[in-house]
C-alpha cells in the first residue's frame, strides 16, 4: 500500500503498464540525536533532473524548503518532469531515531531517486539524497543521507518563528529544547549549496551567542538512513 500523498503526470502510464517497470520501498530513518525533518519529499525522477547542485544558487522552490519546510514549490517542479513523487510519508514531522517509509516505481524514464527536508532546528539546513541512481538489480540498498546548507541564509541560530524565504530566523525548536535571548551568531548568507557545517549551540538558555543547546542539537554528517528495496 502507497503511504504518503502520490502524484505523477506519468500515473497514466504507469497504470497501462510500463517495459521495465520496478516498485520500490523507501525507510527513511532519522539519525540525529535532537534534530528534526519537516515534511520530507520522495521522488523517482528522470536523471537529467535533480532538486539542487552543491556550489550554485538555491532556487527559489529549494529556499522556500530549506527556510520554511514548504515542499510544494519542488513537488510542483517535478511533476512538471513526469516524476512519481511521495509527499509527506510520515504525516508531518520525522522525530530524533525515527522511521517513515513509502512506497514508489520507476521506470525507463524515472532512474534516480530524491529525497529531501528542512531540518529543525536549523536556519536553511535540509537533509537530502539527490539524485540516486536506483539499481536495476533487486535487492535492498543502504544509503547515508547528508545535511545540506541552502546558503540563503545567514546562520544566525536565533529561534524566532522566522521561516519564510527572506526572513531570517529558526522557525521553530519541535523538541522544546531551544533557549531565548541569544544576541545571534555572526554568520552571512553564502549565497550558493553546500555541505552543512553543523550547528554552533550554547548552553546558555537566556542569552548568549545561539537559541541552541550544543548538548542537544548538535551533530555531525550524516544525519540520515535511507534504505531502499527494489523488487
Amino acid at each position: 500500500m502507497l503511504r504518503g500523498i502520490l502524484k505523477s503526470a506519468a500515473a497514466v502510464a504507469l497504470l497501462g503498464g510500463v517495459i521495465n517497470a520496478a516498485e520500490i520501498d523507501v525507510k527513511i530513518v532519522n539519525a540525529t540525536g535532537g534534530t528534526y525533518f519537516t515534511p520530507l519529499l520522495v521522488a523517482t525522477h528522470a536523471a537529467d533532473v535533480s532538486l539542487f547542485q552543491s556550489g550554485e544558487t538555491a532556487s527559489d522552490a529549494l529556499q522556500a524548503m530549506a527556510e520554511g519546510g514548504d515542499i510544494s514549490s519542488l513537488s510542483s517542479d517535478l511533476d512538471l518532469t513526469g516524476a512519481m513523487i511521495a509527499e509527506n510519508p510520515a504525516g508531518g514531522l520525522l522525530a530524533p531515531g525515527a522511521e517513515t517509509m513509502t512506497t514508489l516505481m520507476s521506470d525507463t524514464q524515472n532512474t534516480t531517486l530524491s529525497i529531501v527536508a528542512m531540518m529543525l532546528p536549523t536556519n536553511d539546513g535540509f537533509v537530502a539524497l539527490n539524485s540516486w541512481t536506483i539499481p536495476t538489480e533487486p535487492g535492498t540498498y543502504k544509503v547515508q543521507l547528508q545535511a545540506y546548507d541552502a546558503g540563503t541564509e545567514g546562520n544566525d541560530e536565533i529561534v524566532n518563528g522566522g521561516g519564510a524565504p527572506g526572513v531570517a530566523g529558526i522557525p521553530a525548536d519541535p523538541g522544546g529544547n531551544a533557549g531565548s535571548g541569544a544576541t545571534g551568531v555572526e554568520a552571512v548568507a553564502e549565497g550558493f549549496v553546500h555541505t552543512h557545517r553543523g550547528v554552533l549551540g550554547d548552553q546558555d538558555a537566556s542569552g548568549g551567542i545561539s537559541d541552541l543547546d550544543s548538548r542537544v542539537h548538535r551533530w555531525l554528517n550524516p544525519v540520515a538512513t535511507a534504505i531502499i528495496t527494489v523488487q
